[in-house]
């Protein structure tokens, strides 16, 4: 049995004081039993979240990583190695808005990948496709191709210690969500194809669903078999919103 996980990625939402108020609704969930919780807030804050939910059973992820695993001359960008050393546990890797606004690669993020994992990180990568491709028929093609470019790069026993997300690009932050059934598909599919190279890594991976994922239909999302919790990203950023997701996860 999987254990569930949600985890709230902020992105480049935060001040010190919307951050600490969001802190503090964070610290009166009551979190239910069985389910791991996670937040990824930006880098700027990542020490005042970290010394702000310390006792509470929740970890801390970055949002981005460096292709280097260690610190050196690369401005502007911070090392795998910095992350761990702040108390990071995870870290994001080719999430949609990385890959379509910065224009990552499939082989730049294989290197954050290999990186984050070097330095005791556990990688959650970022899948999916956009409207575009979906209309086309290739949504499984190109959630095949991101998560193949990792598995021939690093071979498939990387994904033991990884999480997988997988997140419809017309999905975030547009208020459309995928169905629970068509959500099911993709994550079938990626299990699949780690299975093809390893059935023990297949079926102990964490899958994630990202992508308008509020309390509203976290729990039919959820209820899928492959589906291991999600990715949330706005609603994270409302506590309450935030807690009743994970409720959703434990039920």
């Amino acid at each position: 049995m999987r254990r569930p996980l949600v985890a709230g990625n902020w992105k480049m939402h935060g001040t010190r004081a919307s951050v600490a108020e969001l802190i503090k609704g964070l610290r009166h969930l009551a979190l239910p039993a069985g389910i791991d919780v996670a937040v990824f807030p930006s880098c700027l804050h990542i020490a005042q979240v970290i010394a702000g939910l310390e006792g509470k059973a929740m970890a801390v992820g970055a949002q981005n990583c460096a292709v280097e695993p260690m610190q050196g001359a690369l401005t502007g960008e911070v090392a795998p190695s910095q992350l761990a050393d702040a108390g990071c546990r995870m870290v994001l890797v080719g999430h949609s808005e990385r890959r379509q606004i910065m224009g990552e690669r499939d082989e730049m993020i294989s290197r954050k990948f290999a990186a984050a994992q070097s330095c005791g990180l556990v990688p959650v990568l970022c899948v999916g496709e956009t409207l575009e491709q979906r209309e086309a028929g290739k949504t499984i093609e190109v959630v095949g191709r991101q998560l193949g470019t990792v598995i021939e790069d690093l071979g498939v026993g990387a994904f033991a210690s990884a999480i997988v997300a997988y997140e419809p690009v017309w999905a975030i932050g547009t208020g459309l969500t995928a169905t629970p059934e068509q959500a099911q598909e993709v994550h079938a599919a990626v299990r699949a194809q780690l299975a093809a190279e390893n059935g023990e890594v297949a079926r102990k991976v964490r899958i994630l669903y990202g992508g308008s994922v509020k309390a509203a239909n976290a729990a039919e999302l959820f209820r899928m078999p492959d589906i291991d919790g999600g990715l949330i990203g706005g609603a994270s950023l409302n506590a309450d919103e935030f807690g009743a997701i994970c409720r959703a996860a434990g039920s």
